[in-house]
């Protein structure tokens, strides 16, 4: 709706639509009538989708946020992770609980950059767990930095949520597994964990997601999820 000033007060040009009451013009008189949308309930089973996976993406945002990260492929950080979360797994939970909740599942972005991505992959170095990398002992690379992000998949309150978490990594901490590069620990037998190591050069970094055993978020994945969720948010329309 346009507005004019006039000596006698303000005119509308067009038409003003609030929640309940759209007002206009017709004929020189100024009309109301009821707002009434029938698009406003629509909640087609794509819809529905698109909207458990974009409220899943924002509450793991919120969580990785805690954390230092590097998203550089975008405008905003933000919208770079939206975009590569965007394939992961949908999960579905009930109205109520799904804006906080956050589940630890493979391939969640904790970074996006021009570096090469490392290969990463849950092993054993001599019967300890491991993360496996593929970097060469013997590849120096000037100024590069390691972080490893620890993703854990808590239940708080009866509600599933990951914590984040990263620190800086020396090669030193690591042993040569084959000639290439390998954190070992117990901690990486760890079903409700995840990691990823990212490299850091400058103002660049390699792209990579979690690595982890946890399969919690199954359960949240399958059709009769899917229906008791949208069961809450009143069912799904044609």
């Amino acid at each position: 709706m346009k507005k004019k000033s006039t000596g006698k007060g303000l005119m509308l040009i067009g038409s003003m639509r609030t929640r309940d009451v759209t007002v206009y013009l017709k004929q020189g008189k100024m009309i109301t009538r009821p707002s009434h949308s029938e698009k406003s309930g629509c909640n087609t089973r794509p819809q529905f989708v698109q909207r458990q996976k974009m409220r899943h993406s924002v509450a793991l945002w919120k969580m990785l946020a805690f954390c230092e990260t590097m998203f550089t492929q975008h405008l905003t950080a933000y919208n770079n992770f939206l975009s590569l979360a965007n394939r992961l797994p949908v999960v579905y939970v009930p109205k109520g609980v799904q804006e906080k909740a956050s589940f630890l599942m493979p391939g969640i972005p904790v970074s996006d950059g021009t570096l090469p991505a490392l290969q990463l992959q849950l092993g054993e170095v001599n019967g300890i767990p491991a993360l496996l990398t593929d970097i060469k002992t013997d590849e120096q690379v000037f100024h590069e930095k390691l972080w490893l992000y620890t993703a854990m998949q808590n239940i708080e309150g009866g509600m599933p949520r990951v914590r984040f978490s990263m620190r800086e990594v020396s090669r030193l901490e690591m042993t040569t597994v084959d000639g290439r590069l390998a954190l070992t620990g117990e901690e990486f037998s760890d079903e409700m964990k995840g990691w990823a190591l990212v490299r850091v050069i400058d103002d660049r970094c390699s792209p990579q997601t979690i690595v982890t055993r946890c399969t919690l978020y199954q359960q949240y994945t399958t059709e009769e999820a899917l229906q008791e969720a949208a069961k809450s948010y009143g069912g799904l329309t044609e």
